[in-house]
């Protein structure tokens, strides 16, 4: 299995799955969530649509999937990551929860290339330090790792992107 952290825009890649840090209502919003739902075009947002009126959205720590419109990807998989507040260990173990339901929900789908924004991590204001730990932690425990060809970690700014290759550096998967 192949692992890579990229600082690029996540919209133009060309994998099985990309996830999307979502909100709850599933119906875009700013940082990563808007880039997807602008590139990706009316089809994502009509599918999110009957998401949320079948089942009244998405939980944090949840995850859907929906095609991938316009992007290059072939399915989105939206996780509702916390907001960093509150019970700060319930907001570990939600976020850890988006990792996992994101890899369970592309394991079904027989997905082998998925990629991974820093969820939870921009107007969410999760720590990223304690974010990136949690992602490696979920991803590489995950009873689906060994399911998948790729996984990347596409980082939305130079902090994250640093962390992240600090982290994949010196871990033993």
């Amino acid at each position: 299995m192949e692992i890579e952290v990229l600082n690029l825009d996540t919209t133009k890649l060309e994998v099985d799955a990309i996830v999307n840090a979502a909100n709850t209502s599933l119906l875009g919003g700013g940082g990563v969530d808007g880039a997807i739902h602008r590139a990706g075009g009316a089809e994502i947002l009509k599918e999110c649509i009957k998401i949320r009126n079948k089942q009244g959205g998405c939980k944090t720590g949840e995850a859907v999937i929906t095609t991938a419109g316009n992007l290059y990807a072939k399915y989105v998989i939206h996780t509702v990551g916390p907001v960093w507040s509150g019970n700060k260990e319930e907001k570990k173990i939600l976020l850890h929860k988006c990792y996992v339901s994101s890899l369970e929900l592309a394991s079904n789908y027989n997905l082998k290339t998925i990629a991974f924004p820093n969820i939870s991590t921009g107007i969410y204001k999760f720590p990223k330090q304690i974010a990136v730990e949690i992602a490696f932690d979920a991803v590489f425990n995950s009873d689906h790792i060994h399911k998948f060809n790729k996984i990347m970690f596409v980082c939305f700014d130079t902090e994250n992107f640093d962390l992240y290759e600090q982290k994949l550096k010196t871990f033993n998967f």
